[in-house]
């Protein structure tokens, strides 16, 4: 099946189908598609789970649609395909969401999503533009990305996994906030990649080209 974009209704996807694609097709990676039909997602070769708007939100819509969340599990889970998550996507990866009360996300990455609280009280939340990535693990998914790399970021709350180890970059925003997590074949960007010009085609080139 190639690379399948999750379509789970929380966006639109046009800005990622168009960078993944054309990244694949200069990297030679094979197809990219955006579905949200059971079967295709549960036999994709690699899984981007994109999300935008509230954590209960995306969590209720997966759930809602007939077969999604066993396909994304099968997939990912049981199958060990490479997975990327991005914004909320990546945030579905934790254990619970406290947006808007508490949330049950799919638990592979034990932690919890939490509101952003810069202490400089000039900084407004939503977190939103560009801002600088602080390598935590060089993991394959970062190769070539440097300390000080920009990227774009939208989002009011963010990842705090149980495992401090989980996490792989962080941003600076009135303290540290979670920017990147991995373990095995799952990997999470809060970030928007497709929206982070050089930077984010690096990451989106680097996870077709990833192995776990």
């Amino acid at each position: 099946m190639g690379t399948v974009i999750v379509d789970c209704g929380s966006g639109n996807l046009h800005s990622a189908l168009k960078a993944f694609t054309l990244t694949a097709k200069e990297a030679g990676a094979g197809d990219v598609s955006v579905s949200s039909e059971p079967e295709h997602i549960a036999s994709a070769d690699r899984l981007v789970l994109p999300g935008v708007g509230a954590f209960g939100s995306c969590s209720d819509g997966i759930r809602e649609r007939n077969g999604m969340a066993d396909a994304i599990e099968e997939a990912a889970l049981r199958r060990g395909v490479p997975f990327l998550g991005i914004c909320v996507g990546m945030q579905l990866l934790a254990s619970i969401g406290r947006e808007r009360g508490i949330s049950k996300g799919f638990g592979w990455i034990p932690g919890e999503v939490v509101e952003i609280a810069p202490k400089d009280p000039n900084l407004k939340v939503p977190h939103m533009g560009w801002n600088e990535l602080g390598i935590d693990d060089r993991h394959a998914i970062l190769s070539g990305v440097s300390d000080g790399d920009h990227v774009y970021f939208v989002h009011s709350f963010h990842f705090r996994p149980e495992d401090s180890g989980k996490r792989i970059a962080h941003a600076d925003y009135g303290g540290e906030i979670t920017a990147a997590i991995a373990s095995e074949n799952l990997v999470g960007v809060q970030f928007h990649p497709e929206k982070s010009q050089r930077t984010g085609l690096r990451i989106i080139a680097n996870f077709l080209a990833w192995a776990p």
